[in-house]
């Protein structure tokens, strides 16, 4: 959140919560800039102060958001898939900063990852769902092959992400399903199940994706609120 974070330390001699450990902030549509001495709300994010230590992580994920989004910002392979991620993400309604997050999570960006369980390519999708999913033409070629292919797979892969989205209603339980599979997200009522490794996995895509979109967000702010404790819903 550096646009943020550079607003936040112009104001911070003068606010009321210069002494606070910590301050929580967010962005919202109308480019307003929030900021409050705890996190009131989903919306609000960590930006400056030290994280809780207890965060939960994707088993090899270490670095957590913050890490992977300084590595998006400038690493050439995300670079020469953005043009892609936006054609796929317009085809299928589905964000381009989800997508982005996803595969950064799956893959690290890496179009010849293979999974011990077989899942392929930049969103890591098994051949058989991919089958599920593939155009008439896609099915001519065998799925572990044409996953490799980055235009494919992240076709392939945003077909996937919207219709999860559609049947289960929430983005969360959708990553859920992507992650431990539509099956085992029914039997837990349609809600996020009670895995660790699932609910690490999205807590880390969702935390990469909403800052992704803060980002985007903060280049348009142009107002500060300072919200008091009593605010909070």
């Amino acid at each position: 959140m550096k646009a943020l974070r550079r607003l936040l330390l112009v104001i911070a001699a003068a606010s009321p919560f210069a002494a606070q450990a910590q301050l929580w902030g967010y962005v919202d549509g109308a480019g307003v800039a929030h900021i409050a001495r705890s996190q009131l709300d989903s919306r609000y994010r960590l930006v400056l102060g030290d994280a809780a230590p207890s965060t939960p992580r994707v088993p090899g994920k270490t670095d957590g958001a913050g890490g992977l989004l300084t590595w998006l910002e400038f690493a050439p392979e995300v670079k020469r898939l953005q043009p892609l991620l936006r054609e796929a993400a317009t085809a299928h309604g589905v964000d381009v900063e989800l997508l982005k997050a996803l595969i950064a999570v799956e893959s690290g960006f890496n179009p010849k990852a293979v999974s011990p369980r077989g899942a392929v390519g930049l969103m890591q999708i098994t051949p058989a769902t991919a089958d599920r999913y593939a155009t008439h033409q896609e099915v001519k070629q065998p799925a572990a092959e044409r996953l490799l292919d980055p235009r494919i797979n992240v076709f392939t892969g945003a077909r996937m992400l919207a219709d999860l989205t559609r049947r289960f209603g929430r983005i969360d339980v959708a990553l859920a399903a992507w992650n431990a599979g539509e099956g085992t997200v029914r039997k837990h009522g349609g809600e996020m199940p009670p895995i660790a490794e699932t609910r690490a996995h999205v807590h880390l895509v969702l935390e990469l994706y909403w800052a992704l979109l803060q980002n985007n967000l903060q280049r348009g702010a142009h107002q500060l609120k300072v919200q008091r404790a009593a605010s909070a819903p």
